[in-house]
């Protein structure tokens, strides 16, 4: 016999259920897109199976099986979707779908009926479906927009580069104005500023090669999970893709005539799989030591503008030196994060340097307050 807090978690995943059927059945009725409404449909019909799966369960429990009535969110939603159109939610439902992956995942009974699989399989669908519609009112700036960010922002070594540089210039002219405003002697703003130099560097190489590395692991099991499912289970992978090539725009029968031809390639189907379904390019994942070089390098480059003019002499011509060759480096690297985000050169390169140079002044300060109590 069930238990008391089995039977609370079923009626919960029943009416988890009823909300994802309502749903489903409401976005049907609103969409206009014959494609979209038989998705939809058909996505209704899977949480109509999952929905029998908990009634059985409650009924051998002893227990009224009776659906309850969509919740006050499935309802609201649905009438944000039905006044302002169904776009509005659709990042909202496939956030729930996932929701429901986590929900399913370690029960025993879902996971032997495919329930985490299908609502894994019913959020990739969703975000083929806001994706397609994204293209469809905006193609032509969102492709923009995508394109450079893939060519761009998906570059580790490019970010890891850029970043790393800016870090090293602002936190080691901070740290340079903070000894240089002490007054302790040329030969310890030197030292200080080399300290800070490799102490930074390798802090942000490792710290990038941890991040980089951690995604890559994090991509390469989702991808071995996905060539499990595709040895044990082609079919259902195929229709899933299918599906999302439905969501995409194609018809039904050339969505599975596509997703057949793809899958007759064992590792081309898993690649494919892996980028329509996981949104992972495999080739894109980057490397963690050309991140981790790059930042390691670029913060060196960074963290030594403000040094190099104490190496020469130290006092008030010094400090203006090397406070006007970190201006320069800051606007240059101001203006080359607009790579990365877009902004306009000017704007992002003069802010870049009023908060470098704000930091510096700050810490300047401080750094004199310090020497004068401290006699340094």
């Amino acid at each position: 016999m069930a238990t008391a807090a089995e039977i609370k978690k079923y009626q919960s995943f029943l009416a988890e259920e009823v909300d994802g059927i309502f749903i489903y059945e409401r976005l049907a009725d609103i969409e206009g897109d014959a494609a979209l409404k038989d998705i939809y449909r058909r996505l209704a019909e899977t949480e109509v199976r999952h929905l029998a799966l908990w009634r059985e369960q409650l009924r051998l429990a002893g227990v009224d099986d009776t659906p309850p009535h969509p919740s006050n969110r499935a309802r609201f939603l649905m009438w944000l979707a039905r006044r302002f159109g169904a776009d509005l939610v659709l990042p909202v439902i496939k956030s729930l779908e996932r929701g429901a992956t986590d929900m399913y995942t370690g029960n025993a009974i879902a996971e032997e009926a495919g329930l985490p699989g299908d609502e894994a399989s019913h959020a990739r669908i969703f975000d083929a479906i806001s994706r397609s519609k994204s293209r469809g009112v905006q193609g032509s700036v969102i492709g923009r927009i995508e394109s450079r960010h893939r060519a761009l922002g998906s570059g580790n070594a490019l970010r890891a580069a850029v970043l790393g540089a800016n870090d090293g210039l602002v936190s080691n002219l901070a740290l340079v104005a903070g000894f240089a405003g002490a007054a302790p002697g040329q030969n310890t703003i030197i030292l200080a500023g080399m300290a800070g130099l490799i102490a930074g560097a390798s802090s942000m190489a490792l710290g990038e090669w941890i991040s980089v590395t951690s995604s890559r692991e994090a991509a390469e099991a989702q991808i071995e999970a996905e060539r499990e499912e595709l040895q044990l289970n082609p079919e259902a992978e195929r229709d899933e893709l299918a599906l999302i090539y439905e969501a995409k725009g194609l018809p039904q029968n050339e969505a599975l005539a596509l997703a057949n031809v793809l899958l007759k390639d064992p590792e081309h189907a898993l690649a494919t799989l892996a980028r329509e379904e996981l949104g992972i390019v495999p080739e894109d994942l980057g490397s963690p030591w050309s991140a981790a070089i790059a930042s390691f390098v670029l913060f060196a480059i960074g963290a030594i503008i403000p040094v190099i003019p104490f190496l020469f002499g130290t006092g008030s011509a010094y400090i203006a030196a090397s406070a006007t060759a970190s201006g320069v480096g800051l606007f240059t690297l101001g203006a080359g994060i607009t790579l990365l985000t877009g902004r306009p050169v000017w704007r992002s390169g003069i802010r870049q340097v009023a908060l470098g140079l704000a930091a510096a002044v700050i810490t300047y300060v401080i750094g004199g307050l310090i020497g004068g109590v401290t006699g340094v």
